[in-house]
């Protein structure tokens, strides 16, 4: 028989395993090309994977929840099985015994040769957390020992070690530096159920509560009160779906790496609200976009990034990196209540025109749950529009490994004293407020203060006979 190999596919630059989240066929099921066989996650996006050939499916590697590295076989389809060809036993395990199986297994051990058999029976047999098979393998050719391994805080989801965790890990040792963190989280579970009624309490309680503890904030223990799961009688209890819990183990992470500190500023944007409303309607039938606010928010910060590059950077240990391109995130709402960023890349070789199209392209992409792996990679800086859901301002939460976002309030008409070489006055104006978080390791207050004034007066004095 033809058998086709189907693999974790390739998903962007820095995403090296994805999670398998539902498998929408199964062993003796026939595929068409281009028909989906599964639905994988990553950190960024959710994806489906189509098939790459026309057939039986034969062999499904891997469990929905398992955590896959890319490239690695997951599927296997018998192409033949449409010309005639019987596949008498298509579940492999079942058939262990049989000649035809062990051959088939025996041409499986290829795809797991890199985790080795100390490594496995260790896991299967101890009851540890579970470890992909990247890590596992890192592991093994690092040789960390699985004593090791099972104290190693993981920051991934549900606490699991990544690639980055075990790295940083593998580094601290080889400088003979033995990580404070080394007692792994689940090590605070033990003393709870002792101390908090261990009969009466239900396993299936302690399951939800525990995992997001150890997401991001090392070693801490859970409360008791929310470990013990006594919420009382008049709750509703409603698990996280995975994009939230992503969604919060980041934003714990970036407290905790950096320092935030958000300054403030108003703008008066009375002439950009009126040059919008002036032009919205050719701008519509000339360019065939819609022209919000944002992109005018994006300009804008492009031109003070050009003046003050360290908005634009990430810290890597001691080590400040300037990023020379400027690759604006834009914070969008889905449908679901949860937040993603795409990423508006090389933003500033973009005119009012171009960067129109990328919002508006990225923002339905994303309400639409059509955004691609890429489109949320490698962002510089981040804006978020909190003004969008009636917010007057807001303190956001720096998003990792970058060091500032901006953030715009809602834009309202207010009475404002207005000075005059004739003296003072007071007009109804469209105020705003404007914040800017930032990591206060890298960009200090006057920084931070000076970025953010900057951008407010390019907004004030926007100019009411400009083109676009």
């Amino acid at each position: 028989m033809a058998i086709v190999e189907l693999v974790m596919p390739k998903m962007g630059e820095s995403i090296m395993e994805a999670t398998i989240l539902r498998w929408h066929k199964k062993p003796g099921d026939h595929v068409k090309t281009d028909e989906t066989v599964l639905e994988i996650a990553t950190d960024k996006v959710d994806s489906e994977v189509p098939s790459i050939a026309d057939g039986e499916i034969t062999e499904i590697l891997y469990a929905e929840n398992d955590v896959v590295p890319v490239g690695t076989v997951i599927a296997r389809i018998n192409t033949a099985a449409d010309a005639g060809f019987a596949t008498t036993a298509p579940v492999a395990p079942v058939a262990a015994q049989e000649a035809p199986a062990a051959v088939r297994e025996e041409a499986a051990v290829p795809q797991h040769e890199t985790v080795s058999a100390p490594y496995e029976a260790q896991f299967v047999t101890s009851g540890a957390r579970f470890y992909s098979p990247l890590v596992l393998t890192i592991a093994q050719q690092e040789g960390i020992s699985f004593a090791e391994l099972e104290k190693i805080p993981g920051t991934g989801n549900e606490g699991r070690v990544t690639k980055k965790d075990i790295l940083m890990f593998v580094e601290a040792k080889s400088k003979g530096l033995t990580p404070a963190a080394a007692p792994a989280p689940q090590r605070a579970e033990a003393p709870a159920p002792a101390a908090e009624q261990p009969v009466s309490r239900p396993a299936a309680a302690v399951t939800p509560t525990a995992a997001p503890v150890s997401n991001g904030v090392g070693s801490q223990p859970a409360p008791a009160a929310v470990s013990n799961g006594n919420y009382g009688n008049n709750v509703e209890i409603i698990e996280m779906d995975r994009m939230r819990k992503l969604i919060a183990e980041h934003m714990v992470r970036s407290k905790h790496t950096s320092p935030h500190v958000t300054s403030f500023a108003e703008a008066d944007v009375t002439n950009m609200v009126k040059w919008r409303d002036q032009v919205k309607g050719a701008f519509e039938k000339r360019e065939g976009e819609k022209i919000t606010f944002t992109p005018l928010f994006i300009e804008a910060m492009i031109k003070c990034i050009k003046r003050f590059p360290l908005l634009n950077s990430s810290l890597d240990g001691d080590k400040i990196i300037i990023k020379k391109d400027i690759n604006i995130g834009m914070a969008t709402a889905l449908p679901t209540g949860n937040l993603i960023v795409p990423v508006i890349r090389n933003a500033d070789m973009l005119n009012l025109v171009g960067l129109t199209r990328q919002v508006n392209q990225l923002a339905n992409a994303a309400r639409q749950n059509k955004l691609k792996p890429d489109d949320t990679q490698n962002g510089t800086i981040t804006l978020t529009n909190v003004g969008t859901f009636g917010s007057l301002a807001g303190t956001p939460i720096i998003n990792q490994p970058q060091v500032a976002i901006l953030a715009v309030g809602a834009i309202k008409k207010r009475p404002v004293v207005i000075e005059t070489p004739h003296g003072d006055t007071i007009a109804i104006r469209h105020m705003m407020y404007l914040s800017l978080s930032y990591d206060h390791r890298i960009v200090d207050g006057a920084l931070g203060s000076t970025f953010l004034s900057a951008v407010a007066q390019e907004l004030e004095n926007f100019d009411v006979n400009r083109g676009y």
